[in-house]
């Protein structure tokens, strides 16, 4: 039988620009158009799923591309557009059913802050904020877009007790059950 995840996290919220992104946005005369994601998060949100781990969006901003990669990614929780962070955050607890010490947050920014005072698990970036390297309990191997969210996942699930074998061998074992998009 293989370890179980003995962690006390049960949601991963994520900010976008600059965590699951560079924070780079290109623009054209119309307004935003494209935004770079790295594939590596997408495994990401299918290992936490399946160790029975939901997933969210937590982000300022909100785009036709964010909206096409929440959807892609089928995050459990996504809101978008959100200047008050801690408000959302609050209602997604909620609405959850979960204690603060249940989610973890990742973000890389100033704006991220609040949020990541009350969570249960600050994350950042590598290049995060000099605040928000302060304030996280963990600071990623790499910078925002370039993998965050597999090393915040793969963290996570060994700090729950498991090996990095025993994380991903259920998503290995059973590739076709998860629905993972990379």
């Amino acid at each position: 039988m293989s370890p179980q995840y003995r962690g006390a996290i049960r949601l991963v919220l994520f900010d976008v620009d600059g965590v699951l992104t560079d924070g780079s946005i290109y623009l054209d005369g119309e307004g935003e158009c494209m935004k770079q994601f790295n594939v590596k998060d997408g495994i990401a949100v299918a290992l936490l799923r399946s160790h029975g781990i939901a997933t969210g969006i937590l982000s300022a901003k909100s785009s036709p591309a964010l909206t096409l990669r929440a959807s892609q990614l089928k995050f459990d929780v996504v809101v978008t557009g959100c200047d008050r962070k801690l408000v959302a955050y609050e209602q997604i607890k909620i609405e959850r059913g979960l204690q603060d010490t249940q989610i973890a947050f990742v973000g890389d920014d100033v704006i991220d802050l609040a949020v990541m005072r009350v969570a249960g698990y600050a994350c950042a970036p590598a290049d995060a904020h000099p605040l928000v390297l302060r304030a996280a309990a963990y600071v990623a191997q790499c910078s925002g877009g370039h993998g965050v969210a597999r090393d915040v996942a793969e963290h996570l699930l060994v700090k729950g007790g498991l090996s990095r074998d025993a994380a991903y061998a259920p998503l290995i074992e059973s590739w076709s059950r998860h629905d993972v998009t990379q």
